[in-house]
């Protein structure tokens, strides 16, 4: 009866330390809330545009680059071009009518440039915007452009690109190139 107890103890002993050196808890899962969080959180980033990001849970969040949309490049201020009725972010599809209104001095000949890039920046259609008035003044002149092009469709194409307007520059000195670029969603 004495082995009998001493082998319980043993073999107790031997059980609560082989849980004790085996046993780990598994640490709780965190959950995120947002791209943010789950890239912090060590979790693999998919290099697309926008990126994404998959929690431990399960959970997918895509990268916001709204921020980056609306700090676009444009060396055109509201003084010079303003009114345009396309914003950052809006869905376009063929054929889009620009409009808005422009200093007289945008102008050359009554228009200026208007491209349309996609994501890589290819140019998938160019036109001219036209002045809807007296655009030999340095006041602003209302102006419009219907524009066709074709929307990349391949696999993998992101739909994204921008609407960029040019003051028109018949000096062709880069100092007097002006610019307004709005990214937007191609459909």
């Amino acid at each position: 009866m004495k082995y009998t107890f001493t082998i319980i103890i043993v073999l107790g002993l031997a059980a609560l330390g082989y849980f004790y050196f085996t046993y780990s808890p598994e640490e709780p899962k965190l959950v995120a809330t947002s791209f943010e969080e789950c890239e912090a959180q060590g979790n693999a980033v998919m290099e697309s545009y926008p990126r994404q990001c998959i929690d431990a849970s399960g959970n997918h969040f895509t990268e916001d680059v709204t921020a980056e949309w609306e700090s676009s490049y444009t060396n055109a201020s509201d003084d010079l071009i303003r009114n345009i009725n396309i914003e950052a972010g809006d869905s376009i599809s063929s054929p889009i009518t620009i409009a808005g209104e422009a200093r007289g001095y945008w102008f050359f000949e009554a228009g200026f440039p208007i491209i349309i890039v996609d994501w890589d920046g290819r140019i998938i259609a160019e036109h001219y915007a036209t002045a809807e008035g007296d655009w030999m003044t340095e006041e602003f002149v209302p102006f419009t452009a219907t524009v066709e092009f074709e929307t990349p469709s391949a696999i993998g194409i992101i739909n994204r690109g921008a609407i960029i307007l040019k003051n028109d520059n018949p000096s062709g000195l880069p100092e007097n190139d002006r610019a307004l670029e709005i990214p937007i969603i191609l459909e």
